[in-house]
Order: structure tokens, then sequence, then C-alpha cells
């Protein structure tokens, strides 16, 4: 596929001649006569090289740079004059242009210049998948188990990746769900686009709308530039948005239509914008349930749920707990500078007999820990009393027993540290007692959303209703 080149210049004879010679190169230019031309026409597509006067009208050449590189950070500049100097020639590599060229000047070297730009940027790209290729040799996303349930996950995953349909990823927290959607990101025919993935939970619903779809200046108070969304930004890749269950209602009829005819408008838009991407939807919650409960658009919903890939939870696939172990004790290994060989089978059966309700990544943080309490090679089941003991000092709780005691008789746990989901769940059980269960007045003195707290309360497994000062 020909580079595309964007021509700046408002000397018409001039232009026309640029392109000629571009044309003729195997190049793919297009031209326009201002910089707030070629800004919005940058918006529209995506560009190798931009190539602009100094002197235009409006805005100059010097000022594009830095706009042009904010626009699209991979695209290189170079820039043309007739009134050179040192001076400008210097201004105009400090703002990041690749090179500068005072006119008249040989087309012949201008080539040359252009196909060394484009080949750095070549270097680049591959110089970022080597990167991203050696942090997964180092311990990055793997698919680890041979139980029937994950044979089942990467059968789906093989068969969905090349077909380029929307994949929509299901499971618990802690399954796996990114690492799955980085499969099938990795085997599909868009594995050397770009990869961009969006955490619909973690961006308060007013910013949402302008972190997916981006917004024209001025489009609201702070708007000072235009600004690209994630899905302009995942071109010619994929989009991974997590946490799908947690978009709200008001967004979901833009990303149906940008699902149905791959077109997305700009916050203060008015011009539709061509999508060439693959959507993977992830969510941990019961989408079906939503949609009977009017939360998730049912449209959408059958929109994304073309292929759909379930991880089954840890509890469900124990056999592979020794896999697992291996694996994540080797990555312990590199992280930690240590020696492990593996644990022992009083260990193990601890393993197994744990219900797991933070799944892998709970047993990866388990491990990370024992790991920090041994000092051989070998974990033993002594390692893993501090996680256990959080663990028998919640159950407790749950039955209504005293801190301090286990929920399976009357001796006192002596708990070395709380983890932080013990804490967390200390917080918020002290806040739903001050605010007599009520989870609004609850999440005010956390100082988080009402929908966050929810998320939490979830998580963790509290009933609201027990914290009520009703007597029955």
């Amino acid at each position: 596929m020909a580079e595309k080149i964007l021509v700046i210049e408002d000397d018409a004879a001039f232009r026309e001649m640029l392109v000629e010679a571009l044309t003729s190169k195997g190049f793919e230019p297009q031209s326009v006569g201002s910089v707030e031309e070629g800004l919005r026409r940058l918006a529209e597509t995506s560009f190798e090289l931009v190539l602009t006067d100094v002197m235009l009208p409006g805005k100059s050449g010097i000022e594009a740079i830095s706009l042009i590189r904010d626009m699209a950070p991979s695209t290189d500049v170079i820039v043309m004059t007739g009134y050179s100097t040192r001076e400008k020639a210097l201004e105009a590599v400090r703002r990041g242009a690749y090179d500068f060229f005072s006119k008249p000047f040989s087309l012949t070297e201008l080539e040359i210049v252009i196909r060394r730009a484009l080949e750095r940027r070549g270097l680049r790209a591959e110089l970022a998948s080597l990167r991203t290729s050696l942090r997964q040799s180092q311990g990055g996303p793997t698919i680890v188990g041979q139980s029937e349930g994950m044979r089942r996950v990467v059968e789906l995953i093989h068969r969905v990746a090349g077909l380029d349909t929307t994949v929509l990823v299901t499971g618990e927290s802690g399954t796996g769900k990114e690492v799955v959607s980085d499969a099938v990101h990795a085997l599909s025919k868009r594995a050397a686009g770009p990869f961009i993935k969006v955490n619909c939970a973690a961006i308060p619903e007013n910013l949402l709308e302008s972190e997916l779809f981006g917004h024209e200046k001025g489009a609201f108070t702070g708007a000072l530039a235009l600004k690209k969304g994630k899905f302009e930004l995942a071109q010619s890749g994929t989009l991974m948005l997590d946490e799908l269950g947690d978009m709200p209602l008001f967004l979901q009829p833009k990303l149906l239509r940008a699902v149905e005819q791959r077109q997305i408008e700009r916050v203060g838009g008015a011009r539709p914008i061509d999508i060439d991407i693959r959507i993977i939807a992830a969510t941990n919650q019961d989408l079906p349930q939503l949609v009977a409960e009017k939360k998730f658009r049912a449209d959408l919903y059958y929109r994304l749920s073309v292929a759909v890939i379930r991880i089954p939870p840890l509890r469900e696939r124990k056999e592979d707990l020794p896999l697992l172990v291996e694996f994540f004790l080797s990555r312990i290994n590199v992280k930690l500078g240590m020696n492990l060989r593996g644990i022992t089978r009083e260990a193990m059966g601890l393993l197994y007999a744990n219900d797991w309700p933070g799944n892998v990544r709970q047993l990866a943080n388990v491990l990370e820990r024992a790991a920090i309490m041994s000092t051989g090679e070998v974990l033993e089941a002594d390692h893993f009393r501090d996680a256990f003991q959080v663990r028998a000092h919640a159950a407790g709780r749950e039955k209504g027993l005293p801190p301090g005691t286990a929920a399976g008789g009357g001796e006192h746990v002596a708990s070395l540290r709380q983890t932080l989901e013990d804490v967390e769940r200390s917080m918020i059980e002290t806040a739903l007692a001050k605010k007599d269960g009520v989870q609004k007045d609850a999440a005010a003195i956390l100082g988080i959303s009402p929908k966050n707290l929810w998320n939490k309360i979830q998580k963790h497994g509290i009933d609201p209703a027990r914290f009520s000062s009703q007597v029955a």
C-alpha cells in the first residue's frame, strides 16, 4: 500500500507540481492550502508524513509542527520554505520537524529524505512490536491450563481470532479476560495494528464520551484543542472495551452505531468519521440480566455477543492449579530474583481446599506473598498461613463471630498483616454502619461514587441490610 503524504502549500502551482512528483514516485499525496485545512484533513485521515511550507495564510508551518505532532504523534513533518534562515531551521527541528528544506530544492534529494523518514517510522513500529514481544517473553500475559474449560477457551480464541468479528469475553474478576483479549488480537489479521484498551468503569461518566469518541475544539468548557478518541486511535487495529457492563445508557446508542455502521462522531462534531477497527468487549457482569433490568440495551448486547468466550472461574478448573503454580513461581523467580522449585504436597492441598473468589489473580498474589515469607527453595504450608488466616478471619465475621475468632472454633487468629482487600472491606462496613446501611450516604463518607461502592459491595459479598438500625 502506498504511503500517504499530506502537502500543505498555498502556492497552487508549486503544490500541484509536488503532488505530481510524489505520485510518480509511488506515494499517495493529498494537498491543502493552509494549516487549518491540513489539521482538518489529518483529523479525517491518517498520513505517514506531512510536507508543509512555512509562510502560509493563518498559522505558519512552524506553528503547525507541534499541532500536527499532538494530533498524530507518529507522523513525521518536513518543513519547506523560500525564506530559509538558520534560526527558522533550528526552531523547526526544536518543535519536532524531521527535516528542513530551502526552496528551490532537488526533488531527488526530497525523495531520499522522505524515504528515510518513512523507514524511521517503520523502525519505530518494529521496535514497539519487539518491546511488546520481549515483555511477553519475560512474563507477559499467557494462557495456562489444560482443563476442559480452558481447552474450550483456547479453541474459541483460535476459531474467532481470524474472523475479524466482534468478540465478547465474559468471566468473573481475576479470571484473565484481558489475557484472552490480548491473545485474540495477537492472532488476528490486525496484530500489527494498535491495541487500545479502555476501562469503562475507571473513567467518570462525564469524561467517557470524549475519551471514546474524541471531541472538537470548543465542544465544551476546557476543550482547547481537537482530540481524537480511542476509536480513532485504534484505526486498523483493535479496541478493547473492558468492564462494558458499566457503560452508561446514554452512551450505548453511540456505541451501537459504531459497531453497526463503523462510524463515529466526536463530541461537538457534525460529520461522521469512518472507522476500521475490531471491537473486543469484556465484562464480569451478567449482561442478559442487565438487559432484563433495562440497564443495558438489548440491541447492543446482541450486536456485541456475536462470538462469546466465557472464562471459567478457578474453582471450576482446580486441575489447572499445578500448572498455574509452576507458571507463577517462574515469574516470581524472575521478578524477585529467587530460585523457587515448587511447593510441598501439604501446601498444594491448601490451595486445592480454597474456593479462590479472586480467581487466578488472587492465586498469583497469594503465591508471591508466600514466596516473600519463605527462606528456602520450596514453599511450605506455613508460608501460606497469613493468607488463609485472613480468609478465616473474614469467614468468622460473615458468621457473626467476634473479630479474632476462627470460623471453625474458638481459637484466636493473630494475623501479622491485613490484606488491602480486608482493609477495604472493613472501611466499607464501618461506613455502612455509620449510615444505617444507606449506600448513597456511605459512598459520600468514603469519597467514591454510589456505583463504585455497589461494585465493591458485590466484590466483598457484603449485605448492606445487616447494618440497618431497624430492630426486627
